[in-house]
This record gives C-alpha cells, sequence and structure tokens, in this order.
C-alpha cells in the first residue's frame, strides 16, 4: 500500500490539510488523518490534486496526431501533457481521410491495450463538420457523414470516443445513432441555427467544442450554436483559456450562463507543447508560434500551444475563480464530460490514483497514473 501524505489534498469538498492518502492496486482506498503505523508514508511539500484530463489534444512533444496516428505518436503526446500534471487525455485527429481516422482509432485500440499511461480514447473532430467554420482544417478534407462513416466512428473497442461535428448537415438520427452505439457527440465547427441546435441537443447531443470559437454567435434575434449551449441545463462546454481564443468576459458570462460544472478546460495542444519547436505544418500550411499564438501565415489560429496546468492557472485570473473551481474544471468535469466520473477525476475512495503534486506556484512536481509515480 502507498501512503501519500501532502501540505494539502484537494477532496471533492474543498482543500483538506493533514490528510494521509491511502493508494493499493492503482486505486484509492481511503483518506485518514493518521497513516497507519505498518505503512511508510510519502510526505509531500505542496497540493495533491486530481489528475488534469485533456479532451483535445491534436499534440504534444512535437508530434501531431494526424502525422503519426501510431502508438509511439501516442506515447511521445502523452509524455509531453503528462510533464504538465494531463494524466487522462484523448488524442485528438483534425479533419483527414477516413482512412486515417481508422489508422488513429487503431492506434488508440492498441495503445489502450499496451497500456500506454493516460489515453482515455479517442476525439475525432471533423471532417463532418461545416467548410463556413472549418478554422485551420483542410477544406479539402470535409464531407458528409454517412452509415459508413458512423460505422467507422464507432469502431473503437475500447475506451471513449468523442465526435465533434456540426450538427446542421447530419441526415435525421445520426448523433441518436452515434450515441446508441457509446460515442460521445459534441458540437463544433459548425453554423447551425439556434433551433438546430435545440433539436440536436434532444437528439443526443451533449457538449460543444471550443466554445465561441468556430460556431454561430448569439445576437439579438438569432441565439445561434452559442446561446443554445449557453442556455442548456445539461450540456457541457469546452473553452481555451490561452488568452487568444476567447476574451475573458466573455469566458466569465459563460461561467455565469453555466456555473462552474458544466465548463471544460482544453488546450486543444499542437505539437509545440513540451518540445522546442516553433514551427510545424498542419495539411499544406505552415503553422508559426508567435509570443505564444499559434498560427497560419494569413493569421488564423491553429491550435494553441497551451498545457493543462497553464489552463488552469489562466482559468484562475480570467474567471475570477478559486484554485479548487479551476482543477474541478480540469479533472471532474472532462470525466463526466466522458462518462468516466465512476473512474476517474477526483481524489475519493474508489477511483483511480490519477493525481498531481503541485507547488506553490502551480508548477507540477509530479504526477501518479494509476498509483504509478512518474518517472
Amino acid at each position: 500500500m502507498l501512503a501519500l501524505c501532502p501540505s494539502r489534498i484537494l477532496t471533492p469538498t474543498g482543500f483538506e490539510t493533514e490528510r494521509c492518502l491511502l493508494i493499493e492496486d492503482g486505486r484509492i482506498v481511503d483518506l485518514v488523518s493518521n497513516c497507519p503505523s505498518d505503512i511508510a508514508p510519502q510526505n509531500l511539500d505542496g497540493d495533491l490534486v486530481p489528475g488534469f484530463i485533456d479532451l483535445q489534444v491534436n499534440g504534444g512533444g512535437g508530434v501531431l496526431f494526424n502525422d503519426q496516428p501510431t502508438i509511439e505518436g501516442i506515447e511521445a503526446i502523452a509524455r509531453a501533457h503528462r510533464a504538465f500534471g494531463t494524466t487522462g487525455f484523448l488524442p485528438t485527429l483534425i479533419s483527414d481521410d477516413l482512412e486515417v481516422i481508422d489508422r488513429a482509432i487503431r492506434a488508440v485500440e492498441r495503445a489502450i491495450a499496451k497500456g500506454v499511461p493516460g489515453v482515455l480514447g479517442i476525439h475525432i473532430e471533423g471532417p463532418f463538420i461545416n467548410p463556413e467554420k472549418r478554422g485551420i482544417h483542410d477544406a479539402n478534407k470535409i464531407r458528409n457523414i454517412d452509415k459508413s462513416a458512423v460505422d467507422l466512428l464507432a469502431s473503437l473497442s475500447n475506451g471513449v470516443t468523442l465526435v465533434t461535428l456540426a450538427p446542421e448537415l447530419d441526415p435525421p438520427g445520426i448523433i441518436g445513432e452515434l450515441v446508441a452505439r457509446g460515442v460521445v457527440v459534441a458540437a463544433g465547427h459548425t453554423a447551425a441555427s439556434y433551433e438546430q441546435t435545440r433539436e440536436s441537443l434532444d437528439e443526443g447531443l451533449t457538449g460543444f467544442t471550443h466554445l465561441f470559437n468556430a460556431m454561430t454567435q448569439l445576437t439579438a434575434r438569432q441565439p445561434g450554436v452559442v446561446g443554445a449551449a449557453l442556455e442548456s441545463n445539461s450540456a457541457w462546454c469546452g473553452i481555451i483559456v490561452d488568452g487568444f481564443h476567447v476574451h475573458p468576459a466573455s469566458l466569465r458570462i459563460a461561467l455565469a450562463a453555466k456555473g462552474p460544472d458544466k465548463l471544460v478546460l482544453v488546450t486543444d495542444a499542437m505539437p509545440t507543447v513540451g518540445s522546442d519547436r516553433t514551427t510545424f505544418v498542419l495539411g499544406d500550411q505552415p503553422i508559426h508560434l508567435d509570443n505564444g499564438r499559434l498560427a497560419a501565415e494569413g493569421g488564423t489560429l491553429a491550435g494553441s500551444n497551451l498545457d493543462m496546468a497553464s489552463a488552469v492557472a489562466n482559468a484562475v485570473e480570467a474567471l475570477q475563480i478559486d484554485l479548487a473551481t479551476a482543477i474541478r474544471m480540469a479533472s471532474f468535469n472532462p470525466a463526466r464530460a466522458l462518462g468516466l466520473d465512476h473512474e476517474t477525476g477526483a481524489i475519493r475512495p474508489g477511483l483511480r490514483a490519477d493525481l498531481v503534486l503541485l507547488n506553490a506556484d502551480g508548477l507540477v512536481q509530479r504526477t501518479w497514473i494509476s498509483g504509478v509515480g512518474s518517472p
């Protein structure tokens, strides 16, 4: 049995002091005031918090998942993001050919079967999106969804599949079929109306990918996707808090409308995270990192150079919330969005011991995935 005794532990009720976390067989056994006499405790200086879960990781460690949809590519991305507290993530494939999607799904299956730490499934962001809202996505890869595509999207044999699509372009019943087959469906890169978005929510859509970005906005007579997202009591919304994607005031408005339990911090990270690279190619477009901002030569944002530890720190400042709330947006909320809150996302008995130790400055000192500490 492993006993971790940090300065503070973040439980579902808040930070607690003078507590010891007991771990056995990769799971949290108990949270006690006094460590059992037959166990040598590990005294830790810092805050022990739930590991971060990132639903949108395009790359890291110099690797773009689209370019390397392999176990080796996934391992490199996982290592890069674990250094910033990410103990669970979805390798994210930007719009690509069906053959590449198939390769990516099979690679994730093999990575999970191999036990690559942190891999929870896959996020397929496109190609079933609206060309009008494609952002940096390759227009030549965008296509309509059909039965064969649904079969492919639902083919992951282990882990969770999250699909981002434009609901206004889907034939009736497609979202319902995906959901019935275990796929989590989010709206993104979409020109849907408020009414179309509401219909999709009724059909089973549960989330919104990078709220405010690449979707119809809230106006006086046309509430759009943003209006439907903010109004929904059940849907979660991913937000990129990097200082470039969304104005802080818009983020605070989303918080006021949704409450802290329905916002999910995501990075939308690219290969530059955890790497010395400042340029890479996405499709046929050179992407450059300039003062923290990733963009194509025409100025279009191309994902982010954000890591989850920074996302948490940025959320505290931009949303004007406390650290515990920001960490919940990076741990429990994404776990619940994927239906994995019975497995991970919080520090409580029975859950996997996916943990992060933060110092007083919010920097990651150590991580544990299923009770196994980082090298």
